[in-house]
């Protein structure tokens, strides 16, 4: 017999999800979504019932997918555990990386299995969902009796990556996702105002650092952390990070506390490394105001110039 899914939330998420379980066999027995024009486009594009109210998916499904934003999470599961939508046996899961299963507490209270289940992967769009989500490693976390059930589904979306998470550990792991994510594309911006202020067209600067990022994610791939790791900090070489600091404090002052942070924490990484020399790494950090801030200590000093030291 086949599994019943319903999808509530009809985003890029829940999209990709129910494109993809479709694909693998699963019947689709009914899609809702806040925008009802979204959950008319979902279900046509599944073949599946389209309901005004998610509680209606939900009763004649054997698992419910909760695909909203992180925030609407805790509501859809009140309203629809209030309206009778949740049953004994019934699975229900949500994809949100920050939230636990705790917040399907109404659906447990009502006989089901609550899980969270995410892809550590990024959706922008439903299309994007759909060739990311195979690629991904998840996490599952919640109720132990639905682990089987969340493991068939992770594969049903085309990966066999997942390991088990306790919900204590939950934020942790999605701070990691964050920075490898969203902070990524902060990082690149920091990169971008740097090219725009030595005189580089805005418009030539991520074409330009594209080839870059893409040979570094492969040298990482290849080599792994911390040996994928190269550059001026890598090799010790103080003067160039020197010339760094004093050109930014002419053009670009605002972004060296930026700069300095992530230099203090490459110097930690190059001495992982082995190839930066103990008193390479000493002028290193004296250059950097002192390591004293990365463990939240007392701020080491912070010249407002770049000094040079002494060869």
């Amino acid at each position: 017999m086949r599994v019943k899914v319903a999808i509530i939330g009809a985003g890029s998420v829940g999209t990709a999800v129910g494109v993809l379980l479709a694909r693998a066999g699963y019947e689709m027995a009914g899609v809702a979504s806040r925008t009802p024009e979204s959950a008319v486009r979902l279900a046509g594009r599944l073949g599946a019932p389209c309901c005004e109210r998610p509680e209606d998916a939900a009763r004649g499904a054997d698992m419910v997918l909760i695909t909203t934003s992180d925030q609407a999470i805790g509501t859809v599961a009140r309203e629809v555990a209030r309206a009778g939508g949740f049953g004994a046996g019934q699975a229900v899961m949500h994809f949100s990386g920050s939230l636990t299963s705790e917040v399907l507490e109404p659906a447990a209270q009502a006989g089901a299995i609550t899980l969270s289940v995410h892809p550590l992967q990024s959706c922008p769009s439903g299309e994007a969902g759909i060739r990311n989500l195979p690629r991904a490693v998840y996490s599952i976390e919640g109720d132990p009796r639905g682990y089987e059930l969340a493991e068939k589904l992770v594969r049903a979306l085309g990966s066999a990556s997942f390991f088990f998470i306790d919900k204590e550990a939950k934020p942790l792991y999605h701070a990691a996702a964050c920075v490898a994510s969203n902070y990524l594309v902060t990082l690149l911006r920091l990169s971008q105002d740097l090219l725009a202020r030595a005189g580089m067209p805005v418009e030539m600067a991520f074409p330009a650092l594209l080839p870059l990022i893409q040979g570094t994610l492969d040298n990482v791939a290849s080599l792994g952390i911390p040996q994928a790791l190269t550059g001026p900090i890598a090799r010790g070489d103080v003067d160039t990070i020197q010339d760094h600091l004093a050109a930014m404090q002419v053009q670009a002052p605002e972004l060296i506390p930026f700069y300095r942070l992530l230099a203090r924490r490459t110097i930690d990484l190059a001495q992982e490394k082995g190839t930066l020399a103990p008193e390479k790494a000493a002028r290193l950090w004296l250059l950097m105001g002192g390591r004293e801030d990365l463990a939240g200590g007392a701020p080491g000093r912070r010249e407002e110039t770049a000094p040079r030291l002494p060869n």
